[in-house]
This record gives C-alpha cells, sequence and structure tokens, in this order.
C-alpha cells in the first residue's frame, strides 16, 4: 500500500501541526496504522497486529455491514435532524428495546464527552440542584464539564483542580480499595460513604443534581462494583432529589457478555435514570447518545431552550449505528464475549497461580484487567513492571495498555470478534515475559520457590544474562518514565472475592 508521507516524515508533520497534548501509544517508537481488519491492525510495512485494546472497533474494524449501510446512506442523503427521517426513530426504537423500559427517550450527540455533558445538563435542570458526586480515578470526558468531574484528570492540576460542587467518593475496589474481599458487605460499606458525602454537603447548604459513575471503572483500574452497590447509591442520591448517571461509553453494547450494558450486572432491580454511550456504538464513526426517562426529558424542555446537535442522530449516523446492532446479534456477539471472556480470565487465573507478579485478575465479558504487584501480600503496585510488559508486547505484534492510578493494571478491552485462539497467543506471551521478569528480579513463584532456580538464564551476545538486561531496563523505568505515587498496602487480606462473575 502506497504511503503518502514516510513514517519519519509523518512524526515530524504531527510534531509540527498536532498540538503536543495530543499523545501517541508507544512514544519512543510509534507505529504507523494505514489499515484494520476485525482484530488486526496493519503498519506500513504490512506487519499485523493483535488489537487487544480498541473498545471503539467494537464489531470488529472495517466491519463489510457497517460500512456497507454508511455508504448506502451516504449515497442517498445526510442532514441534520429537524428533518424527518425513519433512520432516527428506528435506531432509537431498537437501541431503546435494549434498555429497561422507564429509559425511553434519546439525545444523539457525537461523543462521549459530548454525552456525558449533555447528562450533567440533564440532571441540573430537573432539580436545580447543581453538586455531583464522582468517584475517585474516574473519567468521563474532555470538556471542561467533566475535567471538573473526573479525579484522573483533575488531581493532576494540584489541590486547585477539585471545584467546590465536585465531591469524590471512593471507588468501589475490593482489591486495594478502601473496603476489601475480606469486608462482610463492601457493597453497603462503600455506599454509606456516598451517604456520608451527602449529609456533609447539606449541611453546607449544597444539593446534590447527580451521582455519576462508569458502570466498570476502566481509567481506574478495571473495577468492578460490588453487586448491591449501585441499589444503594441511587437509594441516597434520589433521597437528595439527585439522579443517577451510568456512563456507559467503555463498557456498553454487549461487552460484559450476558449483559447487553454493564450496570445490568447490578441485578434487575437497578434501574439508572441517566445512561451514557458512547465509544462501540458506531464502531469508530462520530456518534453516542444519551438516554433518559420522560419525566427528565420533560423538565429540561421545560427550561425553555431548544437542544439542537447539527450532527447528532443524522441519517448516515442512525444507519451505522443499526448496522451495529445487527451485528452483534447476528455474529453472537455478546456469547462470544462470554465465552473468549471466560476463557481469557481462566487463563491469566492459572498465570497468577504461577507468577507472583499478578496480584490480581478482575473482569466480566471481553472486559478485564491484570493487577500486577511487586508484592502479593502488600499489594505494592508494579509500574514499571507494567510498562515494560506492553513495550516488549508491542515487539511481539501484540497491542495492550496499562492503565489504573498507577498504570499498572494490564487492560483488556478488545474488539468483540477477539477468539480463543488470540487470548492464548496473548497470554502465553505474557507468562514469557513475567518469567524473564521474576527471574532479572529476584521474584518467588507462588509455590515459594525463587523463579531463577527454575528457568535458565538466556546469555546475550555479550555474555550478559537476559535477566541483567530486564533489570536494567525495569531500574529505569522507575528511575524516570514512571514517577508516580505507590500506595502501599501492608496487611494480609486472602478472604476470597465475591464478584460479580458471567
Amino acid at each position: 500500500m502506497s504511503e503518502l508521507y514516510s513514517k519519519a516524515e509523518t512524526l515530524e508533520l504531527r510534531r509540527k501541526h498536532i498540538g503536543p497534548s495530543c499523545k501517541v501509544f508507544f512514544a519512543k517508537d510509534p507505529i504507523k496504522i494505514v489499515r484494520a481488519q476485525g482484530q488486526y491492525m496493519y503498519d506500513e510495512n504490512g506487519e499485523k497486529y493483535l488489537d487487544c485494546i480498541n473498545n471503539v472497533a467494537h464489531v470488529g474494524h472495517s466491519h463489510p455491514d457497517v460500512i456497507k449501510a454508511a455508504v448506502k446512506q451516504m449515497e442517498l442523503l445526510n442532514t441534520n435532524s429537524r428533518f424527518l427521517h425513519d433512520n432516527l426513530v428506528q435506531y432509537a426504537k431498537r437501541l431503546t428495546t435494549t434498555l429497561p423500559e422507564k429509559l425511553s427517550v434519546c439525545y444523539f450527540v457525537n461523543s462521549g464527552s459530548e454525552a456525558n455533558d449533555l447528562a450533567l445538563r440533564l440532571a441540573r435542570q430537573y432539580r436545580g440542584h447543581q453538586d455531583v458526586i464522582t468517584l475517585d480515578h474516574a473519567y468521563h470526558g474532555h470538556v471542561s464539564s467533566l475535567i471538573d468531574i473526573s479525579p484522573y484528570k483533575f488531581n493532576q492540576l494540584g489541590k486547585e483542580g477539585k471545584k467546590e460542587f465536585v465531591h469524590v467518593a471512593h471507588s468501589p475496589d475490593i482489591y486495594r480499595g478502601k473496603y476489601r474481599e475480606d469486608h462482610p458487605d463492601p457493597a453497603n460499606a462503600y455506599a454509606d460513604d456516598v451517604k456520608k458525602i451527602i449529609e456533609e454537603a447539606e449541611k453546607s447548604g449544597r444539593k446534590i443534581a447527580a451521582f455519576i459513575a462508569e458502570s466498570m471503572q476502566s481509567c481506574g483500574g478495571q473495577i468492578i462494583p460490588p453487586a448491591g452497590y449501585f441499589q444503594k447509591v441511587a437509594e441516597y442520591v434520589h433521597k437528595a432529589g439527585g439522579v443517577f448517571i451510568a456512563d456507559e461509553v467503555q463498557v456498553g453494547f454487549g461487552r460484559v457478555g450476558k449483559h447487553f450494558w454493564g450496570f445490568q450486572l447490578q441485578g434487575k432491580d437497578f434501574v439508572p435514570d441517566i445512561v451514557t454511550m458512547g465509544k462501540p456504538i458506531g464502531n469508530g464513526h462520530p456518534m453516542s447518545c444519551v438516554v433518559t426517562t420522560r419525566e427528565i426529558a420533560e423538565a429540561f424542555g421545560a427550561s425553555g431552550l431548544e437542544y439542537f446537535n447539527t450532527f447528532g442522530g443524522n441519517p448516515v449516523s442512525c444507519a451505522i449505528g443499526l448496522a451495529v446492532l445487527d451485528v452483534i446479534e447476528k455474529d453472537d456477539l455478546q456469547g462470544n464475549a462470554i465465552r473468549v471472556g471466560n476463557y481469557l480470565t481462566e487463563l491469566l487465573n492459572k498465570q497468577k497461580e504461577k507468577h507472583p507478579l499478578i496480584g490480581d485478575v478482575r473482569g466480566i465479558g471481553l472486559f478485564v484487567g491484570v493487577d500486577l504487584v511487586k508484592d502479593q501480600l502488600t499489594r505494592t503496585p508494579a509500574t514499571a513492571e507494567a510498562q515494560h510488559i506492553i513495550y516488549k508486547l508491542k515487539e511481539q505484534r501484540i497491542l495492550l495498555s496499562a492503565d489504573g492510578p498507577h498504570r499498572n493494571i494490564l487492560k483488556f478491552k478488545p474488539p468483540m470478534c477477539f477468539t480463543m485462539e488470540d487470548a492464548k497467543l496473548v497470554v502465553d506471551q505474557i507468562d514469557e515475559l513475567l518469567t524473564a521478569l521474576e527471574e532479572a528480579t529476584g521474584a518467588r513463584t507462588g509455590n515459594g520457590r525463587s523463579t531463577t532456580a527454575q528457568h535458565k538464564r538466556k546469555m546475550t551476545n555479550e555474555g550478559n544474562s537476559q535477566s541483567d538486561c530486564i533489570g536494567e531496563s525495569i531500574n529505569h523505568i522507575n528511575g524516570t518514565a514512571c514517577r508516580q505515587k505507590k500506595g502501599l498496602y501492608t496487611d494480609n487480606r486472602t478472604v476470597p472475592c465475591k464478584r460479580i462473575r458471567t
């Protein structure tokens, strides 16, 4: 495939014309991707990369059914939603059938950030309240209103980052959070923290407009809230006159497997007041949606302000959205998420038994996190090791990312056509890398024996051991690229986790 510029020229032009805050993956040696198909991406040299991180290309890169629907509608018409068109109402009808009955009114926009920004407007207009409760480490979008409620971002700004109307609740993380797997009722304990936040806010004369949370935290470290947490939070928030916003931008559209939406993992008795969606909705096409109740929508309309979005809900976007829904059903991608996700989790748990660097494996469907630790008892995050692994995987043509507050969580959120063979390939490579790392750092295996006693050191041409080279690499990362606060946890907690599972 002929390219307009060489990789070096593309990089130089990017540095010249694109804002420096716009980062690239693998900054030391970025990849130039020129095409993609299914779960694979290809660089300018034709090298194939297995994509384990792209939850935007939800049904697979360049899916022919999605492309066909887009082209067909583009050839006929693309205009705004002030004109009547069947695609808009047909898509709204199809989308709302996947949700609880009371979530019946749609607003179509163009990105997850737009969706969450509009959700805040709906919540604030509903009762006239202004304050928002968000979770620690949360990320909800890049516009100013969402940076304000995203600790993942505003904590980087120092003490001035948090606004007075924002209240931060503990992330419901039962592995390294305030209430862990040995707590008799972490769901209620975390929800009680939200209740206390509401009480303190009301004492100060403040009023809660909304509690917002990703149904499963992504940037926060692949956190699956304990069952029952959302129900109790919703009870306290409703009593305060606020609404519950479920952010499904990262995890919706069947990724969890047995449910179409992540919030449904909490049980049939939980229904949010507003649901936001984005990324996977258009398989890479810029579109998103806010779905709410008739009551909240009518309160928003009562303000007298018309809501109009130039591109939101246009015929092409809706045709693409319909095609994505069709492919999810036709290709049984929810079933695939269950089968492949369970297999991936099973393989990773076997690695956890083998490798002391793996502290926790958590996930549902094709949303899985591997928490790397320097010590399984203290749970000290292994940040440098995680960065080392994702760079080494990239050398093996496998794309994986690391995230979470300490950047030590290996994140799996691949296209939904990901296969069992793909899962095994990745885990086998992680196994080899962990073995080499543990040999280099002198970590001990699960049975208490040193990994160096079980694996011979591979010698380089210069006579130095591979372990020494890896050790130097980790020390370099620790010393430069990953200077972050490390949380230290000194108590030994070994009670089996009680988690929602597929």
